[in-house]
């Protein structure tokens, strides 16, 4: 699919759609990391970060996003209102929904219960990144970092992000972050997953299409 969706609606649906996608990005996480099956490549160097400070894991998420929020803009990338929301909104749920007893308690569930979290993660991030994505305003930290790359380097984009998840993975479990064979399976997965959502949000009338390229700003950056 060469189309991302762009919601229907004014601005306070689409405001509701944004934030709505980054809590549920953020139960991804959340539902990952209690599987004790592996993570996403950045959220392994996110966990690999705060193993060594006293910074939560969700902090984590914010001090790295905004430090890559920061590269970018430096770089030439500008970020929209999303690109903020995004760096601060994830941290924030994942510290939230972790602290809930009833939620950390997962991790310590049978096999069949942690591998039921891992696939019900794999699902939300497609979920989440429909809401976020199709809200319009502006890419994420890393995917900001990647146009910036791929526009500073020549190179395709498949191959800077890429480099980009080997890289933080190789880092994250250096430092002692948790990979394994939720890290394969998001790798695997996450993509058709994202596609199939993007698919069924339009296919329901709910959206309209986009070029890709169109999500690095969104309609609050000419504020």
């Amino acid at each position: 699919m060469k189309d991302a969706p762009l919601l229907r609606g004014n601005l306070a649906v689409r405001l509701i759609s944004l934030f709505g996608g980054l809590i549920v990005f953020g139960l991804a996480i959340v539902s990952m990391l209690e599987s004790r099956l592996g993570l996403p490549p950045w959220d392994v160097l996110h966990l690999g970060i705060a193993k060594h400070t006293p910074l939560s894991l969700g902090e984590t998420v914010i001090l790295v996003g905004s430090i890559i929020v920061a590269i970018a803009w430096v770089a030439g990338t500008r970020p929209g209102f999303g690109t903020i929301a995004n760096a601060t909104v994830i941290g924030i749920a994942i510290d939230v929904l972790s602290s809930f007893d009833a939620i950390e308690r997962l991790s310590d569930s049978a096999l069949p219960v942690r591998i039921f979290l891992l696939a019900a993660g794999v699902l939300l991030f497609g979920v989440g990144s429909t809401l976020y994505i199709g809200a319009g305003m502006g890419a994420g930290p890393r995917d900001s970092l990647m146009l910036m790359l791929s526009r500073r380097t020549g190179r395709r984009i498949g191959l800077v992000r890429g480099t980009m998840e080997v890289t933080v993975l190789a880092v994250g479990v250096l430092l002692g972050g948790v990979a394994g064979v939720g890290t394969v399976t998001l790798a695997i997965l996450v993509g058709p997953v994202v596609e199939l959502c993007f698919w069924t949000v339009l296919k329901l009338g709910l959206a309209t299409p986009r070029p890709m390229e169109a999500m690095e700003f969104g309609p609050l950056d000419a504020a």
